[in-house]
């Protein structure tokens, strides 16, 4: 018996979708440094956290404050304050602090810097529901603002080592806190903070008054923003992988940092930072845009069972420009999700921290992907669990008629296969002249031969769109459905007590099932693309090729979506079990291989279709290699 062979079209295109798949999963993977590397980063870490407490230790130790009509500690004052002794003989010249808060965020302020020392989310939980422990962007000093002052006599105060005067009003049912540093009852430097209800932006005004006579205002003052960001979710692999510095800069285009171990920017005319982590962001905007800034972004995962606190250093260096002698900067905080409906209603491009992908896999997200899954979770108020299952299967019956398409062109090469092979013995000393007759029997026939390639590349798009959407679906987070309990996280059944290299030390049950669908639907489709055409000459054995990726796709799947969110995992077994579905139905009650045959014969009688541009193309280059050839034989 003949062997059966594949449509060399058909495997083109399975080879794309197959590698193109490969480099996704290969993109999203976490990065691994080696042994050494490593070693050598936590070495350089430990040093320089050393020298930030060694600076910290020597810049923060300033006087005592002074008592009302103590003059001699006044004067030592002003010999390490200058003009900001004044500062120091407040009452509030202490460690107190000022809590503002409104239903969804409470915030801490200290005197000392007058910068936001504690920043908690009341309505979210880390690492799992039921925790008891709300997220926490800014709690024990891992945050830190701070801006450089440089007086006229010379001297450089840090904001963050002196302290500020807070006064809290309100307007309507806005707060407003004032946190003011005195150099004089009329002079000072002011960070205002306006916090309105239900709100996650938070107003942040930074300006000046009467410093001018105080402070050297021929060059920017330096305004230093850092924050360590702390571990919210289960994995702390799959949180970091989503942690990096966005920022809008000029001509509002919006960008990122990366995800390497150190990286460092350098943007001009910024608008907006954003901290982003998984779920959650710390961002600053300005009104006014900082010119040259300086943003650094330092990976604190090394060991993802050691590293279990933090995920990233963050660090900004921002300009702020004199106006008239003066500072006067018009900002906003926003500590909140990362959610891409909550940070669009500000309309201030904050949504594009979200990485939805680029090009068309970005538009298939924010003008499909979005706006479908949202009627189906909100509007209708499915759980989450039977959105994505009805999500995935309107997404495959609007891909039907491509998949419709791809097996249609696979059933006509099925029926042209005993030609093709009949032209392949009779040419089987000419290769050239067995394909020129091959491509006139293609076009006489009616048969495109890149018709099952093309429909499975359009589908592409869609599934790369998939594995953008799922993981940045802040609406996953914590929602349970049947064994998951986090949908936005993997689904794991059963705890391993070791650790396998690349698949980790747990079980999950969403990617066991997806893989066993994609297993059966190779195995379904495999042997009619065999039948499809016969092997090429002078191309590799791709039956046997297909033998193994029968086995190896399923093995990748296995690997790769055990640490992915289980919502990913679910989308891919119910788009695999339509798919199987959707091409059961076409092979048996659709699709007729007689009535395939029978059109084809009759198309045979008609008079041959114009060829394509490419077809044409391709006739010539082999006529000409022909024509080549037979010269060449002559001579």
């Amino acid at each position: 018996m003949e062997e059966k062979k594949f449509d060399l079209n058909s495997i083109i295109g399975f080879i794309l979708i197959f590698g193109i798949l490969i480099w996704i999963m290969y993109q999203n993977k976490p990065s691994e440094a080696t042994i050494a590397a490593e070693k050598a980063k936590k070495e350089l870490v430990a040093k320089q956290e050393a020298q930030a407490k060694q600076a910290t230790a020597k810049t923060a130790v300033l006087p005592v404050a002074a008592t009302p009509g103590d003059t001699l500690q006044l004067a030592k004052l002003q010999k390490t304050l200058g003009g900001f002794a004044y500062s120091a003989t407040l009452p509030s010249a202490k460690d107190a602090y000022t809590t503002i808060e409104n239903d969804v965020v409470k915030l801490k302020i200290a005197n000392k810097g007058g910068f936001i020392v504690e920043a908690i989310l009341k309505k979210y939980e880390k690492f799992q529901k039921g925790s008891g422990q709300l997220v926490e962007l800014i709690k024990d000093n891992n945050a830190n603002l701070n801006i450089q002052l440089v007086t006229n006599d010379n001297r450089t105060l840090n904001t963050k080592d002196l302290y500020f005067e807070p006064t809290l009003t309100k307007n309507g049912e806005d707060q407003i806190l004032s946190m003011r540093l005195k150099a004089g009852a009329n002079e000072f430097l002011e960070y205002k903070y306006i916090l309105k209800p239900k709100d996650y932006m938070i107003g942040f005004d930074l300006s000046s008054q009467g410093l001018n006579k105080v402070l050297n205002t021929s060059k920017p003052l330096d305004l230093e923003w850092d924050l360590k960001t702390y571990r919210n979710e289960k994995s702390v692999t799959y949180e970091n992988r989503y942690a990096e510095i966005y920022y809008e800069h000029k001509d509002g285009k919006v960008d990122y940092a990366g995800l390497g171990k150190k990286e460092e920017r350098t943007p001009e005319s910024l608008s907006f930072v954003a901290y982003k982590q998984h779920f959650f962001s710390t961002i600053l905007m300005t009104k006014k845009p900082f010119e040259k800034s300086k943003l650094e972004s330092i990976d604190l995962v090394h060991d993802d069972k050691i590293d279990t606190v933090f995920t990233k250093q963050f660090k900004s260096n921002l300009p702020l420009a004199f106006s008239n002698g003066e500072i006067d900067y018009k900002m906003s905080w926003y500590f909140g999700p990362s959610d891409y409906k909550t940070l669009k209603a500000y309309d201030a491009n904050l949504e594009r921290i979200i990485p939805l992908g680029w090009g068309i896999f970005g538009w298939i997200n924010k003008f499909i992907f979005i706006p479908l899954f949202g009627f189906l979770s909100s509007t209708l108020g499915l759980s989450l669990g039977i959105a994505i299952i009805v999500f995935t299967i309107i997404i495959k019956i609007a891909m039907s008629p491509i998949t419709y398409k791809s097996f249609l062109s696979q059933a006509k090469m099925k029926v042209l296969r005993p030609e093709i092979t009949e032209l392949g013995e009779k040419f089987k000393k000419d290769p050239m002249k067995k394909q020129q007759e091959t491509m006139k029997l293609y076009n006489k026939a009616g048969v495109n031969p890149m018709a099952g390639c093309i429909p499975a590349l359009i589908q592409l798009p869609f599934m790369y769109a998939s594995f953008q959407f799922f993981p940045s679906a802040f609406e996953l987070r914590q929602k349970s459905f049947l064994w998951a309990d986090d949908l936005s996280s993997f689904d794991a059944v059963v705890k391993l007590p070791f650790h396998i290299p690349l698949y980790g030390d747990h079980i999950s049950l969403f990617p066991i099932l997806a893989a066993i669908a994609i297993f059966f639907y190779m195995k379904m489709t495999s042997g009619d693309q065999q039948m499809a055409a016969p092997q090429q000459e002078g191309m590799p054995d791709m039956a046997k090729m297909m033998k193994i990726m029968i086995y190896v796709s399923p093995l990748m799947m296995l690997i790769f979506f055990n640490s992915y969110g289980a919502g990913l995992s679910l989308y891919n077994f119910i788009s695999n079990l339509i798919t199987i579905g959707i091409m059961f139905v076409i092979k048996n009650y659709i699709v007729d291989s007689d009535k395939i045959h029978a059109q084809i014969q009759e198309n045979k009688l008609k008079e041959p279709k114009k060829q394509s541009k490419f077809q044409q193309r391709l006739q010539e280059v082999m006529e000409q290699q022909e024509a080549a050839k037979a010269s060449k034989g002559k001579k």
